[in-house]
């Protein structure tokens, strides 16, 4: 085995840009190989669009927010590239163009394992890298999985869940070339606070009112205003927490609404994890990563916007699984909040759902998967 760096394995992480969810996924596994391995392995995350993709696709990160924005468009291009065939040409006819890149990404970048957390990139880097350096690839899709995800020459497929792996079965990977772990999520959301009205005071929240938190992932993506304007016009007792991430036009719009409920906004934050442990219920779009965090803080969810395609999976594994709604309008969120603040022991049907699909164990164990490859034994 090819060493890089005083006989410690060195791991190469490939992701994109594209949406917050492929980095997280990244970071996560790698703080959790430090806490598996600390000190006994190098790592280094390489943006594979951003330096190594030619033109228009090296802007693939900055272009996406605005692309995935144009939901007809996207539906339709996500529906066509989903199938086996029409993918492989897709494929053929774009190596001429990335061939070069994906060369240059490994002759630069010598390492002892290849993760990948992107479906795009997978194909390209196995066209080029040397035979035995092992290759794996974790799923950050929950349940439409796109097929690019799904490679023959993978060494290992991470996958989040049962039908992500079903999926796999169809398109010809073998039952023992995929793992079923779940979503990588980072370590502070793993862990059970113990006193929640001790953290909401830390927080500064009520102790005595329910408590609602709204998200829209980091970028503050989908109709995240309407929806808390519509809970803040509820004739009940209940306390708002709405995080508006990077968007800072949204943060002002929010800041200068006339609120009726007590609240708290909040641009980007840090402190998620402590919000989902503090929180009753939460509202946000469909992002896999934010409803895997949710599930390990046992939050029933709320589901008021999604990106068609590979979002819609999701949307449909938390509701037939019991662990949140679909609510694709603002009244209908509303409507849910106050069902779910005068009758507590519905929520709790759903809070005890969502404890039961959580996984926070993932990213350990993606790490432990990790170690067993380049040779790392645990102490």
């Amino acid at each position: 085995m090819m060493t890089t760096s005083a006989n410690k394995p060195h791991i190469m992480f490939l992701f994109s840009d594209t949406g917050g969810g492929h980095r997280s996924a990244s970071e996560a596994i790698i703080e959790a190989l430090d806490l598996e391995f600390p000190e006994r392995y190098t790592w280094e995350m390489v943006d594979f669009f951003k330096d190594y993709a030619p033109f228009p696709l090296n802007y693939s990160g900055k272009t996406y927010p605005t692309i995935s924005g144009w939901k007809l468009i996207w539906k339709a291009s996500y529906e066509y590239a989903d199938d086996r065939k029409r993918m492989k040409g897709i494929y053929d006819i774009a190596w001429p163009v990335v061939r070069k890149g994906a060369q240059r990404l490994v002759a630069e970048h010598p390492c002892d394992l290849i993760f990948s957390v992107h479906p795009l990139i997978n194909l390209p880097v196995l066209r080029c890298k040397p035979h035995q350096i092992p290759m794996v690839a974790a799923v950050t899709d929950l349940v439409t999985t796109p097929v690019a995800w799904y490679q023959p020459g993978l060494d290992t497929l991470v996958v989040p869940t049962v039908p992500a792996y079903e999926r796999g079965l169809e398109l010809g990977m073998r039952p023992d070339q995929m793992a079923i772990i779940g979503l990588p999520v980072a370590d502070k959301f793993c862990h059970p606070v113990a006193d929640r009205m001790a953290l909401r005071e830390t927080l500064g929240w009520s102790t005595d009112r329910p408590i609602v938190l709204i998200i829209g992932g980091g970028d503050g993506m989908g109709p995240l205003a309407p929806n808390a304007f519509a809970i803040d016009d509820l004739a009940t007792d209940l306390e708002m927490v709405v995080v508006a991430g990077r968007n800072h036009k949204l943060k002002a719009r929010l800041e200068a609404h006339d609120w009726k409920h007590p609240h708290h906004i909040y641009g980007f934050v840090r402190q998620l994890p402590d919000f989902m442990q503090a929180a009753d219920m939460m509202v946000s779009k469909a992002g896999p990563g934010t409803i895997c965090e949710a599930f390990i803080a046992g939050l029933p969810v709320i589901l008021y916007s999604m990106v068609p395609g590979q979002e819609e999976g999701n949307v449909t594994y938390v509701a037939e699984n019991g662990a949140g709604v679909w609510a694709p309008k603002p009244a209908l969120v509303a409507e849910t909040v106050l069902r779910w603040v005068r009758h507590p022991e519905e929520r709790q049907k759903f809070i005890d759902i969502s404890k039961n699909l959580a996984r926070p164990d993932a990213s350990r164990q993606i790490a432990r998967l990790i170690g067993d490859k380049v040779g790392l034994r645990q102490d």
